[in-house]
Protein backbone atom coordinates (compact mmCIF):
# COMPACT_ATOMS: atom_id res chain seq x y z
CA UNK A 1 0.00 0.00 0.00
CA UNK A 2 2.43 2.69 1.19
CA UNK A 3 5.21 3.04 -1.02
CA UNK A 4 8.98 2.34 0.57
CA UNK A 5 10.99 5.19 2.41
CA UNK A 6 14.30 5.91 1.32
CA UNK A 7 16.00 6.14 4.89
CA UNK A 8 19.11 7.54 3.07
CA UNK A 9 17.51 9.93 1.03
CA UNK A 10 20.00 11.75 -1.69
CA UNK A 11 19.85 15.39 0.43
CA UNK A 12 18.55 16.35 3.76
CA UNK A 13 15.05 18.17 4.52
CA UNK A 14 14.75 19.06 8.11
CA UNK A 15 11.27 20.69 8.33
CA UNK A 16 8.86 22.89 6.84
CA UNK A 17 9.77 26.17 6.71
CA UNK A 18 8.12 28.56 5.52
CA UNK A 19 4.99 29.59 3.06
CA UNK A 20 4.91 32.49 0.59
CA UNK A 21 1.53 33.96 -0.46
CA UNK A 22 0.01 36.50 -2.66
CA UNK A 23 -2.66 38.76 -1.01
CA UNK A 24 -4.55 41.95 -2.70
CA UNK A 25 -4.24 44.21 0.53
CA UNK A 26 -0.90 43.58 2.09
CA UNK A 27 -2.41 45.82 5.36
CA UNK A 28 -5.49 43.93 5.98
CA UNK A 29 -3.45 40.42 5.55
CA UNK A 30 -0.93 41.67 8.07
CA UNK A 31 -3.66 42.64 10.46
CA UNK A 32 -5.05 38.92 10.13
CA UNK A 33 -2.31 37.12 10.66
CA UNK A 34 -1.37 39.67 13.30
CA UNK A 35 -4.24 40.00 15.51
CA UNK A 36 -6.16 37.00 15.27
CA UNK A 37 -3.71 34.22 14.45
CA UNK A 38 -0.77 36.00 16.51
CA UNK A 39 2.20 36.40 14.35
CA UNK A 40 4.90 38.61 14.97
CA UNK A 41 6.62 41.08 12.20
CA UNK A 42 9.66 40.51 11.88
CA UNK A 43 10.32 42.91 8.68
CA UNK A 44 8.34 44.65 6.36
CA UNK A 45 8.32 46.21 2.73
CA UNK A 46 6.16 48.15 0.31
CA UNK A 47 4.97 45.17 -1.45
CA UNK A 48 6.03 42.25 1.17
CA UNK A 49 5.41 41.36 4.95
CA UNK A 50 7.72 38.96 6.74
CA UNK A 51 6.18 37.08 9.92
CA UNK A 52 7.18 34.47 12.42
CA UNK A 53 5.71 32.62 15.23
CA UNK A 54 6.50 33.33 18.84
CA UNK A 55 8.58 30.60 19.68
CA UNK A 56 10.40 30.59 16.18
CA UNK A 57 14.25 32.29 15.84
CA UNK A 58 14.38 32.28 12.15
CA UNK A 59 13.48 35.06 10.42
CA UNK A 60 10.01 34.31 9.14
CA UNK A 61 7.38 31.62 8.53
CA UNK A 62 4.84 33.42 6.67
CA UNK A 63 5.57 35.79 4.09
CA UNK A 64 2.47 38.16 2.33
CA UNK A 65 3.17 39.30 -1.03
CA UNK A 66 0.83 42.50 -2.63
CA UNK A 67 -0.49 40.84 -6.02
CA UNK A 68 -2.59 42.22 -8.46
CA UNK A 69 -3.46 38.99 -9.85
CA UNK A 70 -4.75 36.16 -8.02
CA UNK A 71 -4.35 35.11 -4.34
CA UNK A 72 -2.00 32.10 -4.96
CA UNK A 73 0.58 30.24 -3.03
CA UNK A 74 4.42 31.25 -4.19
CA UNK A 75 6.05 28.46 -2.89
CA UNK A 76 6.01 26.42 0.58
CA UNK A 77 9.56 26.20 1.82
CA UNK A 78 11.42 23.07 3.70
CA UNK A 79 14.77 23.69 5.43
CA UNK A 80 17.83 21.09 4.56
CA UNK A 81 20.52 20.84 6.97
CA UNK A 82 23.56 21.49 5.09
CA UNK A 83 24.30 24.26 2.85
CA UNK A 84 25.76 21.03 0.74
CA UNK A 85 22.35 19.09 0.75
CA UNK A 86 21.16 22.58 -1.52
CA UNK A 87 24.00 21.10 -4.52
CA UNK A 88 22.69 17.22 -3.98
CA UNK A 89 18.94 18.96 -4.12
CA UNK A 90 19.72 20.60 -7.29
CA UNK A 91 21.39 17.74 -9.15
CA UNK A 92 18.66 15.19 -8.09
CA UNK A 93 15.78 17.17 -9.45
CA UNK A 94 18.00 17.87 -12.71
CA UNK A 95 18.01 14.23 -12.91
CA UNK A 96 14.65 13.84 -12.71
CA UNK A 97 13.43 15.82 -15.40
CA UNK A 98 12.18 18.46 -12.99
CA UNK A 99 12.68 22.23 -12.76
CA UNK A 100 15.38 23.38 -10.19
CA UNK A 101 17.07 27.47 -10.57
CA UNK A 102 18.90 29.11 -7.78
CA UNK A 103 17.26 32.29 -6.50
CA UNK A 104 17.73 35.32 -4.69
CA UNK A 105 15.84 35.98 -1.73
CA UNK A 106 15.69 38.23 0.94
CA UNK A 107 16.90 37.54 4.49
CA UNK A 108 17.20 33.60 3.31
CA UNK A 109 20.85 32.06 2.34
CA UNK A 110 20.94 30.32 -0.94
CA UNK A 111 17.83 29.13 -1.74
CA UNK A 112 16.71 26.43 -4.59
CA UNK A 113 13.21 26.71 -6.31
CA UNK A 114 12.27 23.62 -7.51
CA UNK A 115 8.82 21.27 -8.18
CA UNK A 116 7.77 18.23 -7.96
CA UNK A 117 6.00 16.10 -10.44
CA UNK A 118 2.60 17.72 -10.55
CA UNK A 119 3.88 21.38 -10.59
CA UNK A 120 3.76 21.90 -6.08
CA UNK A 121 6.55 25.21 -6.45
CA UNK A 122 8.85 23.93 -3.39
CA UNK A 123 11.74 26.18 -2.40
CA UNK A 124 14.59 24.84 -0.21
CA UNK A 125 17.25 26.82 1.97
CA UNK A 126 19.59 26.05 4.51
CA UNK A 127 20.27 29.03 6.60
CA UNK A 128 17.82 32.39 7.38
CA UNK A 129 18.55 35.32 9.22
CA UNK A 130 17.23 35.36 13.29
CA UNK A 131 15.23 37.28 15.39
CA UNK A 132 14.96 36.46 19.38
CA UNK A 133 12.05 34.60 20.35
CA UNK A 134 9.09 36.41 21.77
CA UNK A 135 7.75 32.94 23.79
CA UNK A 136 8.62 34.80 27.10
CA UNK A 137 7.32 38.42 26.15
CA UNK A 138 3.92 37.50 27.32
CA UNK A 139 3.67 41.41 27.28
CA UNK A 140 3.23 41.81 23.73
CA UNK A 141 1.73 38.73 23.01
CA UNK A 142 -1.72 39.19 20.39
CA UNK A 143 -4.09 37.03 19.12
CA UNK A 144 -4.33 33.03 19.66
CA UNK A 145 -0.21 33.15 20.45
CA UNK A 146 0.72 31.11 17.06
CA UNK A 147 3.94 29.81 18.26
CA UNK A 148 5.68 28.09 15.11
CA UNK A 149 4.98 26.75 11.28
CA UNK A 150 4.56 23.08 12.00
CA UNK A 151 2.88 21.90 8.21
CA UNK A 152 1.15 21.99 4.91
CA UNK A 153 -1.75 19.73 2.64
CA UNK A 154 -1.82 19.77 -0.28
CA UNK A 155 -3.24 18.66 -3.17
CA UNK A 156 -2.52 15.68 -5.71
CA UNK A 157 -4.08 14.44 -7.91
CA UNK A 158 -2.40 10.64 -7.33
CA UNK A 159 -1.94 10.77 -3.56
CA UNK A 160 0.09 7.14 -4.24
CA UNK A 161 2.62 8.83 -6.79
CA UNK A 162 2.82 12.05 -4.71
CA UNK A 163 3.69 9.81 -1.62
CA UNK A 164 6.27 7.61 -3.43
CA UNK A 165 8.36 10.58 -4.78
CA UNK A 166 8.33 12.63 -0.93
CA UNK A 167 8.83 9.02 0.24
CA UNK A 168 11.92 9.01 -1.70
CA UNK A 169 13.42 12.06 -0.74
CA UNK A 170 13.21 10.67 3.04
CA UNK A 171 9.81 11.77 4.44
CA UNK A 172 8.31 8.81 6.57
CA UNK A 173 4.39 8.23 7.12
CA UNK A 174 2.95 8.91 10.42
CA UNK A 175 -0.22 8.11 9.38
CA UNK A 176 -2.43 7.29 6.62
CA UNK A 177 -6.42 7.32 4.81
CA UNK A 178 -7.14 4.52 2.99
CA UNK A 179 -10.20 2.90 0.78
CA UNK A 180 -9.67 -0.47 -0.19
CA UNK A 181 -6.13 -0.75 -1.76
CA UNK A 182 -6.37 2.70 -3.01
CA UNK A 183 -4.44 5.35 -0.79
CA UNK A 184 -6.50 8.87 -0.54
CA UNK A 185 -4.23 11.04 2.27
CA UNK A 186 -0.70 10.71 3.52
CA UNK A 187 0.26 12.01 6.11
CA UNK A 188 4.06 12.84 6.06
CA UNK A 189 6.88 13.87 8.37
CA UNK A 190 10.67 14.70 8.60
CA UNK A 191 11.37 16.58 11.71
CA UNK A 192 9.92 13.73 14.19
CA UNK A 193 6.41 14.30 15.13
CA UNK A 194 4.00 13.70 12.53
CA UNK A 195 3.35 15.46 9.91
CA UNK A 196 5.68 18.12 8.06
CA UNK A 197 3.15 17.69 4.67
CA UNK A 198 -0.30 16.10 4.14
CA UNK A 199 -0.89 14.87 0.70
CA UNK A 200 -4.82 14.39 -0.02
CA UNK A 201 -5.93 13.18 -3.71
CA UNK A 202 -7.73 16.17 -5.60
CA UNK A 203 -7.48 18.41 -8.26
CA UNK A 204 -4.12 19.81 -8.00
CA UNK A 205 -1.52 20.98 -7.54
CA UNK A 206 -3.03 23.29 -4.64
CA UNK A 207 -2.68 24.55 -1.09
CA UNK A 208 -5.24 23.49 1.08
CA UNK A 209 -3.85 24.57 4.82
CA UNK A 210 -1.09 25.35 6.48
CA UNK A 211 -0.83 25.19 9.80
CA UNK A 212 0.87 27.08 13.27
CA UNK A 213 1.27 25.01 16.96
CA UNK A 214 -0.47 27.30 19.81
CA UNK A 215 0.51 26.36 22.99
CA UNK A 216 -3.15 26.31 24.85
CA UNK A 217 -5.78 24.81 23.85
CA UNK A 218 -7.83 27.68 25.15
CA UNK A 219 -5.80 29.56 22.27
CA UNK A 220 -7.89 28.04 19.41
CA UNK A 221 -11.09 29.53 21.08
CA UNK A 222 -9.63 33.02 21.68
CA UNK A 223 -8.76 32.82 17.84
CA UNK A 224 -12.27 32.05 16.90
CA UNK A 225 -13.29 34.74 19.40
CA UNK A 226 -10.82 37.44 17.66
CA UNK A 227 -12.04 36.29 14.45
CA UNK A 228 -15.62 37.55 15.08
CA UNK A 229 -14.54 40.80 16.83
CA UNK A 230 -12.42 41.77 13.63
CA UNK A 231 -15.29 40.78 11.29
CA UNK A 232 -14.05 37.16 10.22
CA UNK A 233 -16.95 35.09 12.18
CA UNK A 234 -17.80 33.74 8.55
CA UNK A 235 -14.12 32.86 8.45
CA UNK A 236 -13.97 29.99 11.22
CA UNK A 237 -14.64 27.73 9.05
CA UNK A 238 -14.40 24.15 10.39
CA UNK A 239 -14.05 23.26 13.90
CA UNK A 240 -12.98 23.55 16.79
CA UNK A 241 -12.56 20.10 16.75
CA UNK A 242 -10.53 17.09 17.14
CA UNK A 243 -8.81 15.02 14.62
CA UNK A 244 -8.87 11.44 13.98
CA UNK A 245 -5.63 11.52 12.45
CA UNK A 246 -3.17 13.10 14.63
CA UNK A 247 -5.71 13.50 17.79
CA UNK A 248 -4.96 17.01 18.28
CA UNK A 249 -7.79 19.83 18.97
CA UNK A 250 -7.84 22.21 15.53
CA UNK A 251 -9.40 24.99 14.02
CA UNK A 252 -9.46 26.01 10.43
CA UNK A 253 -9.70 29.57 9.69
CA UNK A 254 -9.87 31.48 6.56
CA UNK A 255 -7.73 34.54 6.14
CA UNK A 256 -8.78 37.62 3.51
CA UNK A 257 -7.91 36.18 0.71
CA UNK A 258 -9.34 32.84 1.32
CA UNK A 259 -5.94 30.90 2.06
CA UNK A 260 -6.90 28.64 4.72
CA UNK A 261 -4.95 28.37 8.26
CA UNK A 262 -4.97 25.77 10.85
CA UNK A 263 -4.06 26.36 14.59
CA UNK A 264 -3.56 22.75 16.64
CA UNK A 265 -2.52 21.97 20.36
CA UNK A 266 -0.14 19.61 19.69
CA UNK A 267 1.93 16.56 18.02
CA UNK A 268 3.34 13.45 19.29
CA UNK A 269 6.67 12.28 18.28
CA UNK A 270 7.78 9.95 15.65
CA UNK A 271 11.35 9.49 15.97
CA UNK A 272 12.07 6.02 16.02
CA UNK A 273 12.36 3.38 13.51
CA UNK A 274 10.23 0.14 14.73
CA UNK A 275 6.80 3.07 14.15
CA UNK A 276 4.38 1.29 12.38
CA UNK A 277 2.02 3.73 10.12
CA UNK A 278 -1.35 4.19 11.12
CA UNK A 279 -4.14 3.10 8.81
CA UNK A 280 -7.47 5.04 8.79
CA UNK A 281 -10.49 4.03 6.78
CA UNK A 282 -11.00 6.88 4.23
CA UNK A 283 -14.45 5.52 3.10
CA UNK A 284 -15.65 9.14 3.43
CA UNK A 285 -12.37 10.84 4.03
CA UNK A 286 -14.10 12.48 7.41
CA UNK A 287 -10.96 13.29 10.05
CA UNK A 288 -13.43 13.46 12.65
CA UNK A 289 -13.29 10.97 15.38
CA UNK A 290 -15.81 10.43 18.32
CA UNK A 291 -17.99 13.87 18.36
CA UNK A 292 -17.67 16.58 15.99
CA UNK A 293 -19.69 17.40 12.75
CA UNK A 294 -18.28 16.60 9.22
CA UNK A 295 -16.58 19.57 7.72
CA UNK A 296 -18.14 21.64 5.12
CA UNK A 297 -17.86 21.17 1.35
CA UNK A 298 -15.57 24.18 0.57
CA UNK A 299 -13.26 22.45 3.39
CA UNK A 300 -12.98 19.20 0.98
CA UNK A 301 -12.77 20.60 -2.42
CA UNK A 302 -11.55 24.85 -2.28
CA UNK A 303 -7.84 25.11 -2.01
CA UNK A 304 -5.06 27.77 -3.04
CA UNK A 305 -3.38 26.85 -6.92
CA UNK A 306 0.04 27.60 -6.64
CA UNK A 307 0.98 30.39 -9.03
CA UNK A 308 1.85 29.22 -12.63
CA UNK A 309 0.63 25.74 -11.76
CA UNK A 310 -1.41 23.69 -14.46
CA UNK A 311 -4.01 22.20 -12.56
CA UNK A 312 -4.91 18.37 -12.95
CA UNK A 313 -8.18 16.69 -12.51
CA UNK A 314 -7.67 13.32 -10.37
CA UNK A 315 -8.86 10.07 -11.67
CA UNK A 316 -10.43 9.86 -8.09
CA UNK A 317 -12.06 12.27 -6.56
CA UNK A 318 -12.78 12.17 -2.86
CA UNK A 319 -16.57 11.68 -1.69
CA UNK A 320 -16.67 13.04 1.41
CA UNK A 321 -19.79 13.28 3.66
CA UNK A 322 -19.88 16.64 4.30
CA UNK A 323 -21.92 19.20 6.29
CA UNK A 324 -24.22 19.94 3.67
CA UNK A 325 -25.19 16.48 3.19
CA UNK A 326 -25.35 15.30 6.83
CA UNK A 327 -27.80 17.45 6.85
CA UNK A 328 -29.64 16.23 4.23
CA UNK A 329 -29.77 13.09 5.78
CA UNK A 330 -30.81 14.38 9.02
CA UNK A 331 -33.80 16.20 7.36
CA UNK A 332 -34.67 13.18 5.03
CA UNK A 333 -34.75 10.65 8.25
CA UNK A 334 -37.44 12.86 10.21
CA UNK A 335 -40.71 11.80 10.34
Amino acid sequence: MLPEVNLRPPFNITRASHVVLHVADLAKSREFYVNIVGLVVSDQTEDTCYLRGLAEACHHSLVLVQSQGAATCKRIGFRVFFEEDLDLAYAFFKAEGLPAEWAEVAHQGRTLHVEDPYGTKLELCASMETRPRMYLEIEKFKGAHGQRLDHYQIFSPDTHASCAFYSRLGFRNSEYLAHGDQLLGAFMYRKGTCLDLAIVQNDGPCLHHFAYTVSESHNIFTACDLAGIYGYSASVERGPGRHGPGGMLFVYLRDPDGHRVELFNSHYQTIDIEIEPVRWDAATLSTNVRWGLPAPHRWYFEATPFEGAVQIATASPPKPETLETYVQKLSAAQP
